[in-house]
């Protein structure tokens, strides 16, 4: 069976069951029996409490791996726990990239399963008071949830070494955006300013090429066979780079590490997406991210060190360190599974490196997981294969088309509103404004990774929309106050406050915002090649702001900053009256667009052992044990409250402190 026909299998969509309203009632299987669950479905987790089963018979299942119906004792049952089907689900809506961001689309997915799952167990109920009901519902939802997130915190060694390569690549990217602020006056001293933002304009100008072939090579090669030509793209261009002879050397050098800058920003968050759980893919994408803007504080950190005459060298030399490293930690990188299943649904390969990434023991337990990959790598594959036959598809529905449409202006806004001017240019803009330019270009480094921080903590509580028109309109004003202060209109101090506040604006929406929309707005099978649309814009628009700022501060002087004001105005208006609110549907629509999808093709079959009060009745009994223990610990004065450190069982005369 292909795996577009395992997707049709699974999951038919709304235009099947006519996009109406259905009834909850729909999901459970006739039976004679009374429906209960076993008490130690509370205790025992969500594989207790129930059953989804395929309404096809077995022969028509019988491509889907065998762990599908297979349970953990040996029976052929043909079914899935709440639990499973809810990891199944996430692997169909969560797209396989690490975003930024990407956290709280995880968490409503999870928490709409919880509640659709719970709804369902609850109409399978028979002779429940609404007391029950309601404490039932309560008590399963959150056990289905706990499970669901069970793998935020199962990291294995594997997984550790794939993101730590991953991490350092974009690193890498960051500190190429900002090591050559600081040394402009001591690389090769005479070079006209031409020559020089040629060399820093080169960056920008090799990453679009090596965002565009990515695709081609990750496919062919693999995702660990690109990456690691990545480190060694990375190492070329660093070691041209450290013994340049001349500026056309550093030019070249430039060009090979954008190449590969461009390369690692579209590889690196696919790789990490296929290798990570679905609910760890958004932390890993703040990890790298986090990793980028401390590539950039790092670079500045070194400049005040090292940007001199006869040791700006030492700048140049940590990437190819950094790439010594990379290449050292090789052999531990593994292959992506996704991409071995998608040559071949049978690879001992992929169900070996499956077992060691999720850290599993038992072959049905791997059999399972190669399901969530087949099913949701089916369910994120369109039946196009090039990227221009899928761009042609996006463009052809007006709604989808609206939606790239703004995300490519987005991206627009996000480099033309002058960002890399800053962290390109800093130093030779704070010349004049304070005593040493470098300590204000590290000051902005800086405030840069607060900003990531705080950017962070609002992305769960504010819409993008939002986020957006506060960026744009907070970098607008900060515009505003940077060109009277050249003007000489406010203090000289006024100016290096005006550029860290426009860079905290910056980091608030338009720095992480126009590429988590991406993950937000698009279907997922749409997202890899709207994401490498964007990629290629940023990067091109990234080009003629790095190329462009020197002579457009020598033409304009203290009104510089006015054609990024200028930008950041129609970003505003823009995104006011034409962008579409993206922070995604609720988890009660997302509930019910799960009835929809799951409602012709899954049937739930409670378990029928004993009294269904009996889940409440163990998690009381649980709770009453454990605060009985803790109040005799109290008594005895043993409680730890927090304060004392953990001691291993065993021998108690001689405590083994962690």
């Amino acid at each position: 069976m292909s795996s577009g026909e395992k997707k049709k299998l699974l999951h038919r969509e709304s235009d099947e069951a006519g996009g109406g309203t259905f009834d909850i009632s729909e999901f459970q299987k006739p039976s004679n029996k009374t429906a209960r669950s076993v008490s130690v479905g509370a205790l025992g987790g969500s594989a207790s409490l129930g059953t989804f089963h395929f309404s096809e018979d077995a022969e028509n299942v019988k491509g889907i791996p065998k762990a599908y119906s297979v349970s953990v004792d040996g029976r052929f049952e043909n079914g899935l726990t709440p639990t499973q089907l809810g990891r199944q689900n996430l692997y169909e809506l969560v797209p396989f990239t690490a975003t930024f961001g990407l956290q709280k689309k995880e968490r409503t997915i999870s928490e709409a399963f919880a509640t659709y799952a719970a709804d369902v167990d609850i109409k399978s109920q028979s002779n429940l008071s609404q007391s029950d009901i309601e404490s039932r519902r309560s008590r399963t939802s959150m056990i289905i949830l706990d499970e669901l997130e069970f793998d935020t915190v199962l990291v294995t060694m594997p997984l550790v070494f794939a993101i730590l390569l991953g991490v350092l690549s974009q690193f890498l990217v960051g500190y190429n955006s900002g090591v050559v602020n600081a040394p402009e006056s001591v690389i090769f001293p005479g070079h006209s300013t031409f020559s020089w933002s040629v060399a820093v304009a080169a960056f920008a100008g090799g990453a679009p090429f090596g965002a565009t072939i990515v695709g081609k090579l990750a496919d062919s090669r693999g995702r660990r066979g690109a990456l690691l030509m990545t480190t060694w793209i990375f190492l070329l261009g660093g070691l041209i780079q450290t013994f340049a002879l001349d500026m056309f050397s550093v030019i070249v050098a430039r060009i090979i590490i954008g190449f590969a800058s461009g390369f690692s920003s579209v590889l690196v968050p696919i790789y990490l997406g296929e290798l990570a759980p679905p609910t760890l893919r958004g932390t890993i994408g703040t990890l790298t991210q986090f990793a980028l803007v401390s590539g950039i504080l790092v670079s500045n950190l070194m400049g005040l060190v090292f940007a001199t005459e006869t040791m700006w060298r030492a700048l140049f030399a940590v990437t190819p360190i950094c790439c010594i490293i990379q290449l050292a930690l090789a052999p531990f990188l593994l292959e992506s599974p996704r991409w071995l299943l998608g040559r071949d649904a049978a690879s001992l390969k992929a169900r070996f490196i499956i077992k060691q990434l999720r850290g599993l023991r038992y072959d049905h337990e791997v059999e399972t997981e190669v399901g969530y990959f087949l099913i949701g790598g089916a369910a994120q594959r369109t039946e196009k294969t090039s990227q221009q036959d899928i761009l042609g598809e996006m463009l052809g529905r007006k709604k989808i088309r609206l939606l790239l449409v703004s995300a490519v202006v987005l991206q627009m806004a996000q480099q033309f509103s002058g960002i890399n001017a800053v962290f390109f240019y800093s130093t030779g803009f704070f010349k004049g404004v304070i005593d040493n330019p470098m300590i204000g270009t590290t000051i902005v480094g800086a405030v840069n990774v607060v900003a990531t921080y705080a950017a962070l903590l609002l992305m769960d509580r504010c819409g993008r929309k939002s986020l957006i028109l506060w960026s744009s309109g907070g970098m607008f004003v900060s515009c505003v106050f940077i060109v009277l202060a050249l003007l000489g209109y406010f203090g000289k101090m006024i100016a290096l406050i005006a550029v860290n506040v426009y860079v905290i604006f910056f980091e608030l929406g338009l720095g992480p915002v126009p590429f988590l929309i991406v993950a937000e707005m698009f279907d997922a099978k749409y997202v890899a090649t709207a994401m490498s649309l964007c990629m290629q814009v940023n990067w091109g628009c990234n080009f003629i702001v790095s190329l462009g700022w020197p002579f457009m501060n020598q033409l304009l002087g203290p009104y510089s900053f006015v054609p990024f004001a200028i930008v950041l105005a129609f970003a505003f208006f823009y995104s006011l009256f034409i962008l579409p609110e993206t922070q995604g549907t609720t988890p009660e629509a997302l509930a019910a667009d799960l009835v929809r999808r799951n409602s012709r093709s899954i049937v739930y079959e409670p378990n029928s052992n004993e009294n269904p009060g009996a889940i409440d009745e163990e998690w009381r009994k649980a709770m009453e044990q454990l605060m009985k223990e803790e109040q005799e610990e109290m008594q005895t004065g043993n409680f730890n409250y927090g304060f004392q450190p953990v001691q291993a069982q065993g021998n108690q005369d001689e405590g083994v402190k962690f």
